[in-house]
C-alpha cells in the first residue's frame, strides 16, 4: 500500500542526500568568490555546464537503473537486481575511461561551443583538465546510486552522498584558501571525493550481492537484459542531453550579454539546482514507488504513487519559493563578494525565485516516467520542449535581453512537464491493459 508515510520514508531522506549535491557546488562558488574574480566564476559555470553534458548525459546509469531495479524488485527477481547493477557498472567504466582518453578535444571543444573570453576559457580549462579525471568513480557512483534507489536503500544513497559532499568541502576550503591552488583545488577536491564515496560504499554494497540469489556471468551478459538496458537507457540519454544542451544554452547566451551577467545568472542558477535537488526527493519517490507498482502489476499504487508524490512536490516548491523570495539578496550576497555581480543578481532574482513552481511538474513526471521506463515519450516531450525554448530565446532575447532569457527558460521547464502529464493517461490505460 502507497501512503504519504511511505512516500515520506523514501524522499526525505533522498532529499537530504541530493541536497548535498549542489550544497558542494555552492561552497565551491562561495569559496572561488572569495577571490573576487568574475572569470574565475564564470569559469567555473562554464567548466559545469561542459561537464554536465558528458556526465549528465550518462546519468542514465543512475535513473535507467533505478526504473529496471524498481520493476525487478516488484516482481520479486533478486537476481535480475543484482545482474542489472554489474551491467551499468561495467558500462560506467568503459564511458568513463573513454572520456579520460579523449580529454584534452573534448576541453578544447566545450569551451568553443560555449564562446567565452580568453580569462573565462582559460579558467575552464584548468577546472576541466583536472576535474575530469572523476569519470570513471563519479559513473559508477550513478550505478550504485540507481540500484540503491530500485531496492528502496534511500540511506545508502544518503551516506554516499553525505561522504561525497562533505570530502568535497573540506578539501575545496583545504586546497583553496590554505594552500593557494584557486580553481584547480577545487577540481581536485572533487575527484578526491568520488574516489572515496565509491570505495567507502563497496563494503556495503557486498553483503547486498552476495549468496544464492548471485546471477551468474550467463544471467550478466544476457542479450535481452543488456538491450534492454541500452535502449531505456538511449532515450533516457536523448532526454538528459537535451535538458542540458539548453542550459548550456542558457549559459552561453548569458556569456554573450557579458561576463558580469554570465557570473550573476551562474549564482542564480544555484536556486534551480538547490530547488531541483530538493524537489528530486519526490521525484526519486515517484521512480520507486512506480517501478514497483508496474513490476507487480498493480495499478492501484501506480494512482496513489503519483497523485501523493505530485501533491507533495507542489507544496516543497511552493515553500522553496517562498524562501528564496524573502532570502534570495542575503543568498546571493553570501556567494560572491564581486558588487558588479550582486546588483546583476539582484535584478534577476525574481526570475530565479520562480523556478521551483516552474520545473516542480516536470521534476515528478520524470520520476513516473523513470520508474515505469517509459523512456520513449519522455525523449519525445524533451525535445518538443526544446525546441519551444529555441523559439523563446530567439524572440525574446534580443528586446528583452536577460530577463527574456530567463523567461524562456521557465516557460521550458513548464512545458517539460505539463507535456508528460498530458500523456500520462494513455500510458496509464495501457498498464492496466496489461494488469488485466
Amino acid at each position: 500500500m502507497v501512503n504519504n508515510r511511505l512516500v515520506l520514508g523514501i524522499a526525505v531522506p533522498m532529499t537530504f542526500a541530493y541536497l548535498s549535491v549542489p550544497l558542494a557546488g555552492l561552497v565551491d562558488t562561495a569559496v572561488i568568490g572569495q577571490l573576487g574574480d568574475a572569470a574565475l566564476i564564470g569559469g567555473i559555470a562554464v567548466g559545469a555546464i561542459i561537464l554536465d553534458v558528458i556526465f549528465t548525459t550518462l546519468n542514465f546509469l543512475r535513473s535507467g537503473t533505478t526504473g529496471l531495479v524498481a520493476q525487478a524488485f516488484g516482481a520479486g527477481d533478486r537476481k535480475e537486481e543484482q545482474a542489472i547493477l554489474v551491467r551499468a557498472l561495467l558500462i560506467a567504466l568503459v564511458a568513463g575511461l573513454v572520456i579520460i582518453l579523449f580529454q584534452v578535444p573534448v576541453t578544447r571543444l566545450g569551451i568553443v561551443a560555449m564562446d567565452v573570453g580568453p580569462e573565462v576559457a582559460d579558467a575552464t580549462s584548468n577546472y576541466l583538465l583536472v576535474r575530469i579525471w572523476a569519470a570513471p568513480f563519479m559513473l559508477a557512483n550513478y550505478a550504485l546510486v540507481g540500484w540503491a534507489l530500485g531496492i528502496g536503500r534511500s540511506f545508502l544513497v544518503l551516506a554516499l552522498q553525505t561522504v561525497l559532499t562533505l570530502t568535497n568541502i573540506v578539501l575545496s576550503l583545504l586546497f583553496v584558501l590554505d594552500f593557494g591552488w584557486g580553481i584547480t583545488g577545487v577540481a581536485a577536491a572533487s575527484v578526491i571525493a568520488e574516489m572515496v564515496a565509491f570505495f567507502a560504499f563497496v563494503p556495503v554494497l557486498i553483503p547486498h550481492v552476495s549468496g544464492a540469489q548471485r546471477p551468474s556471468l550467463t544471467r550478466i551478459f544476457d542479450k535481452t537484459g543488456f538491450a534492454r538496458l541500452i535502449v531505456v537507457n538511449r532515450d533516457i540519454m536523448i532526454r538528459s542531453f537535451s535538458v542540458l544542451f539548453a542550459f548550456a544554452f542558457f549559459t552561453r547566451q548569458g556569456a554573450a550579454l557579458g561576463a558580469v551577467t554570465l557570473a550573476a545568472n551562474s549564482v542564480l542558477m544555484h536556486f534551480f539546482l538547490v530547488a531541483g535537488y530538493f524537489l528530486d526527493g519526490f521525484a526519486n519517490a515517484a521512480e520507486q514507488l512506480v517501478g514497483r507498482a508496474v513490476g507487480a502489476r498493480f495499478p492501484p499504487a501506480f494512482d496513489r504513487a503519483v497523485r501523493l508524490t505530485v501533491v507533495w512536490g507542489f507544496v516543497l516548491a511552493l515553500s522553496l519559493a517562498g524562501l528564496y523570495f524573502f532570502a534570495g539578496r542575503t543568498l546571493v550576497d553570501m556567494m560572491t563578494t564581486s558588487q558588479d555581480v550582486r546588483e546583476a543578481a539582484r535584478l534577476y532574482l525574481p526570475w530565479a525565485c520562480l523556478t521551483p513552481l516552474a520545473g516542480v511538474l516536470a521534476f515528478q513526471m520524470d520520476g513516473v516516467f523513470i520508474g515505469a521506463t517509459w523512456s520513449k515519450e519522455m525523449r519525445n516531450m524533451m525535445l518538443a520542449s526544446l525546441a519551444s525554448f529555441f523559439v523563446l530565446c530567439f524572440v525574446l532575447v534580443p528586446p528583452f535581453g536577460n530577463h527574456g532569457l530567463w523567461a524562456a527558460l521557465l516557460v521550458f521547464l513548464g512545458l517539460r512537464g505539463l507535456t508528460l502529464a498530458w500523456r500520462l493517461p494513455v500510458k496509464r490505460q495501457g498498464m492496466e491493459s496489461a494488469a488485466i
